[in-house]
């Protein structure tokens, strides 16, 4: 990626919040921490696919509409 940050922002807290989830009750659900869920939320911490696939299918939504990469390809 030659030195270039890639983006990856989300959506994660508004989703999480109108399905009524605490960020500790998200994190029991999708099997991570409260402390990842923070960290994700404050666009600190990319997650893993299999965590990204697993809180969309918690909040109900799909990848695409929680996360977006924008940034170069190459």
């Amino acid at each position: 990626m030659g030195g270039k940050k890639s983006r990856i922002t989300n959506r994660v807290r508004d989703s999480r919040k109108a399905a009524g989830l605490s960020q500790a009750a998200l994190g029991d659900h999708v099997g991570a921490t409260r402390q990842t869920i923070i960290a994700i939320e404050g666009q600190r911490y990319s997650p893993s696919l299999e965590l990204a696939f697993r809180i969309s299918h918690a909040l109900g939504e799909s990848i695409e509409e929680l996360f977006q990469f924008s940034g170069e390809w190459d």
